[in-house]
């Protein structure tokens, strides 16, 4: 095994010094003396300046969901690699794409340095070894159809950089989301993505703005992913796992949304297809039996839009069994 060497306090010192998001702001050296009522107001003034950072990223990010989109659609995972704050979004943003999106858990993943423990437990030096993130990436036979994304607010986080680097040898496609200009992780990645939010109002407690900032990017990278990926119909979770009462509710109140049908042609419609939203819908749109509509999916692969064309191109002799407009 390859011993790591420790940097010098004084090396980390000066890397710390260059770094925005750890930067000191004196005046708010008496921000524990302020009232409630003040702290809260500067904190929220200080988060309104996130969406105006994320902004300027806009056409970085559009490319990176756009390689994202290709990759995952030849069959390729998206992968979060991050180490604490940083780490625990990615994992989040991951366990939310299956209930969301209806993914396989293998899809999207989200690696933490450290392991699963390391979500409420600091692991002591896991974000500083390069070997570490190698194994989590190795363990799951990375390949040329994935998507890596490197999260570190600093960007330099020896855990991030190396799944990056690592990835990028694999032939995978890799983004390095940051919160620092210049970072090592963006150079490193086929797209660097670096949000720049300045100091924090608690000096170097990057779970604040730059946390933020990282969780929006990542809403941004999954969402819109998903939307390219046939997940929605028009702005409705239409992919949705229903696992839970409030979950069936909603899948119910969907398929009314995208097609105007009473309650019980809702009700019998979700029964016929197994609770799947998007074949309901289908059937309801298209009137065609569970069957069928699985079938079209299956050859618009999963593509909702597609399939209702071709729904509609297979019967356009007949235009009266044709549905409501689509949103």
């Amino acid at each position: 095994m390859t011993s790591h060497v420790e940097p010098d306090t004084s090396q980390l010192l000066a890397q710390l010094a260059t770094l925005s998001t750890e930067a000191y702001r004196p005046e708010l050296s008496k921000i524990d003396e302020l009232p409630t009522l003040d702290i809260a107001r500067l904190m929220n003034a200080e988060d309104a300046t996130v969406t105006q950072a994320v902004l300027s990223q806009l056409p970085d990010i559009a490319a990176a969901v756009d390689g994202t989109a290709e990759r995952m659609n030849r069959g390729g995972r998206l992968v979060y690699a991050g180490a604490g704050t940083a780490g625990r979004l990615g994992v989040l943003d991951a366990s939310e794409c299956p209930p969301t999106f209806n993914t396989d858990p293998s899809q999207v993943v989200g690696l933490i340095a450290g392991g699963p423990s390391a979500m409420v437990t600091a692991v002591e030096g896991a974000e500083d070894s390069p070997a570490l993130a190698r194994q989590d990436l190795d363990d799951l036979r990375l390949n040329e159809h994935d998507v890596v994304v490197g999260i570190s607010a600093s960007g330099r986080t020896p855990y991030a950089i190396e799944a990056v680097r690592h990835a990028r040898a694999r032939g995978a496609l890799t983004v390095g989301l940051s919160c620092n200009a210049g970072s090592a992780l963006a150079a490193a990645a086929d797209h660097g993505i670096e949000v720049v939010v300045g100091p924090e109002v608690l000096t170097g407690s990057t779970r604040l703005k730059a946390g933020t900032a990282q969780k929006l990017v990542l809403n941004m990278i999954s969402t819109i992913t998903m939307i390219k990926l046939g997940k929605t119909y028009g702005n409705l979770m239409v992919d949705l796992r229903a696992s839970n009462e409030k979950l069936r509710a909603r899948s119910h109140r969907i398929v009314a949304l995208a097609t105007s049908a009473p309650d019980t042609a809702v009700d019998t419609a979700l029964a016929e297809n197994d609770g799947e939203v998007k074949n309901a819908i289908l059937s309801l749109l298209a009137s065609v039996d569970a069957e069928t509509a699985e079938r079209l999916l299956e050859d618009a692969h999963g593509h909702l839009r597609r399939a209702l064309e071709a729904a509609a191109t297979s019967t356009s002799a007949l235009p009266s069994q044709q549905g409501t407009v689509a949103p």
